[in-house]
């Protein structure tokens, strides 16, 4: 069965997250809808990472099988378009032709997927940004929807020296939403805080996988450090600890985005879906 790559972006403000849930919109369930009307049946879509509800995606990645019927539908094209180098190639705009111009989750790109390639299992790694605006950066209305409001002129040096302190192999226990039998062990491989030219904070958080609200409760963790609430060493206290606690809130959804999912090279795709699912199954 051929195997495509869909490149996706939305604005998560009014979905109930990405999986499919009866009776609510979601990511998932809005692309599978419009995939259906394209190609005439259902295709049902794996992704590289499900977002909780309220968060954002510019770097999603989902791949779908097609069978034969469904490939005939999904390579369709006008007779005076050019023929182009990827035959599904087109299948993106004829998405947006169905979600619409304006709507809030969009497929920038679809793709015939290399041999071996599974959005979920294949990659190496995620990688997400998390915005504040602070007393220093002020609230701005057009950003609401995007940037988590800080009522606390926030130590920006302090927040990321906690932040670096926590990059590692750990157990994260401290910092996620407990799942039955799911191993909270990660590999945390980039964690820093900035300020842009406007004075918002920028976490850009990324690891080879994330537990659940794992990212939001590293950030209100390094919040605390910033309001000074919280000493930065204190951070690895916690962790080590691998107990949840309330000395820290977890941040809102708002200001949360997936901003990019790595892969290994093409001839590494198979090992890596192979090696990934083999441990999550002795998980």
């Amino acid at each position: 069965m051929p195997r495509i790559r869909l490149d996706i972006a939305y604005d998560g403000t009014y979905f109930r997250g990405w999986a499919r849930q009866p009776g609510l919109r979601t990511v998932q369930g809005t692309l599978e809808g419009a995939l259906e009307r394209i190609i005439g049946s259902p295709v049902p879509l794996t992704v590289a990472g499900r977002t909780d509800a309220g968060v954002h995606a510019t770097g999603q990645v989902a791949h779908a099988d097609l069978d034969d019927e469904q490939w005939a539908r999904a390579t369709q094209r006008r007779r005076d378009v050019p023929h182009p180098d990827d035959p599904v190639a087109p299948l993106a705009r004829r998405l947006t032709g169905v979600l619409g111009q304006y709507a809030d989750v969009a497929v920038s790109r679809t793709s015939t997927a290399p041999e071996g390639f599974d959005a979920r299992f294949s990659a190496t790694w995620r990688r997400y940004e998390y915005r504040i605006a602070d007393t220093v950066a002020g609230y701005d209305p057009l950003e609401r929807l995007h940037t988590t409001t800080v009522r606390a002129e926030l130590d920006v040096d302090a927040m990321h020296a906690a932040a670096q302190s926590l990059i590692g192999l750990h157990d994260f226990a401290a910092y996620c939403k407990p799942r039955p039998e799911a191993t909270t062990i990660r590999t945390l491989l980039e964690y820093d805080w900035r300020r842009d030219e406007r004075g918002i904070l920028i976490a850009h958080v990324r690891a080879d996988a994330f537990c659940h609200s794992m990212v939001r409760a590293l950030v209100g963790a390094c919040v605390a450090a910033g309001e000074g609430k919280l000493a930065p060493e204190h951070l690895v206290k916690i962790r080590d600890a691998r107990l949840r606690t309330s000395e820290f809130k977890v941040l809102a959804a708002r200001g949360l985005t997936l901003t990019e999912v790595g892969y290994p090279a093409d001839e590494l795709l198979a090992t890596r879906a192979e090696q990934t699912r083999n441990r999550r199954d002795a998980e």
